[in-house]
């Protein structure tokens, strides 16, 4: 379909074919997705028993309706993602600045994080297994970055730490 220069006067139709085409990915139309139920067809029913198809004309024109009717005062200032009244004057923070540190590569041009050192031991108890752990500081990296790793993998693969 050419809708030519004035394409975006038919968005509302290519909303509505895209909303309404099923999709084979999530096995639904993503109206369905969204809203649990099937999308209307575009069939316009005046009363009981009696339907008129609806063409690209009908939905142009309630859409046009749908245009003119003003917004209250109140909703004039609604953003789609978050409300004005939720914005706040950013305070600079030294915390908040990022020291970029050089990594160093290997030959093949790989980056392999090697641990520094032991912070602490502990027993994960399940219910009738105990799983014993390690928490690592790794190269270049602070002691709150710190992980728990099974202590068997660590042992395997790094026997100078423990």
């Amino acid at each position: 379909m050419d809708f030519g220069p004035a394409w975006h006067d038919h968005l509302a139709l290519v909303e509505f074919a895209y909303n309404s085409s099923y999709h084979s990915n999530i096995g639904m139309t993503p109206f369905e997705a969204l809203y649990g139920r099937r999308c209307r067809s575009p069939l316009f029913w005046d009363k009981v028993g009696e339907r008129q198809v609806e063409g690209p004309q009908m939905i142009q024109q309630r859409t046009d309706a749908v245009e003119m009717i003003p917004l209250p005062p109140y909703l004039s200032s609604i953003h789609d993602v978050f409300h004005v009244s939720l914005l706040r004057q950013y305070v600079a923070d030294e915390s908040h600045i990022l020291h970029l540190t050089e990594v160093q590569l290997d030959q093949d041009l790989s980056y392999v994080e090697r641990p520094l050192r032991i912070l602490d031991r502990k027993d994960k108890m399940l219910r009738n297994k105990s799983i014993p752990l390690v928490m690592v500081q790794w190269q270049r990296r602070g002691t709150e970055e710190a992980t728990w790793e099974l202590e068997s993998r660590m042992r395997a693969e790094h026997p100078e730490l423990i």
